[in-house]
């Protein structure tokens, strides 16, 4: 496997995307119990949003909702959905290492099943730097990323990998992942800028409920 790019990624997703997006149609339990356990707060931040039904759940819980993803496909199925559910989100186009939003603005945020397809290290705490810089004094977010305790892999150690995708035609597309083991997640996520308030597993998935107050430099 050659080494990939963000680009590489994003147009893997730009391909996919229309088919991606009628696949994922529900939230993940630990996203809404992230949000339901929030306060209401002013903005909320979905990161890698897909087709938004994260940002859904943010909604209940935030007056404004900002939707991230690099995939121009994937947001077009999120605008489909906004349309279709009549909730209010802001949608934008933008790599995760590099959010066009001020600082110090979010304050509930959800970063799911988005690192994981980032094609270094170095650009994945970079995200997670990122992430940190437009956080509120106070603001939480949840991060998560595949694990190597998910059933379909047999490994104790992180590694990268394709996971192939079909398309209705039958054409295979390989994804990028780059599979945590639990200890390098929460070493990725305490060598960033974030403060780490808790990381568990679940379903497969590690998780890290993340701020900024407290961290220690």
């Amino acid at each position: 496997m050659g080494d990939p790019t963000r680009r590489d990624v994003r147009e893997t997703y730009d391909r996919i995307g229309g088919h991606f997006a009628k696949t994922r149609a529900h939230p993940w339990p630990a996203v809404e119990r992230f949000v339901e356990n929030s306060e209401r707060v002013a903005l909320g931040l979905d990161l890698g949003c897909g087709n938004a039904r994260h940002a859904t759940v943010l909604a209940t819980r935030t007056e404004q909702v900002v939707g991230i993803d690099a995939s121009r496909t994937v947001l077009d199925a999120a605008r489909e959905r906004r349309a279709e559910s009549d909730f209010s989100v802001a949608l934008c186009q933008a790599d995760a290492t590099h959010l066009p939003l001020a600082s110090r603005t979010v304050d509930l945020a959800v970063y799911v099943a988005t690192i994981h397809h980032l094609p270094s290290r170095a650009t994945r705490v970079d995200s997670l730097d990122e992430l940190a810089r437009v956080l509120a004094p106070g603001g939480r977010a949840l991060v998560s990323a595949w694990s190597v305790t998910h059933d379909r892999f047999e490994a104790d150690d992180g590694f990268d990998t394709t996971v192939d995708w079909t398309l209705p035609g039958g054409e295979i597309v390989p994804r990028y992942y780059h599979i945590y083991d639990p200890t390098e997640f929460a070493s990725d996520l305490r060598a960033s800028a974030l403060a780490v308030e808790r990381v568990f597993e679940e379903r497969g998935n590690c998780y890290g409920v993340v701020g900024i107050e407290g961290k220690r430099t």
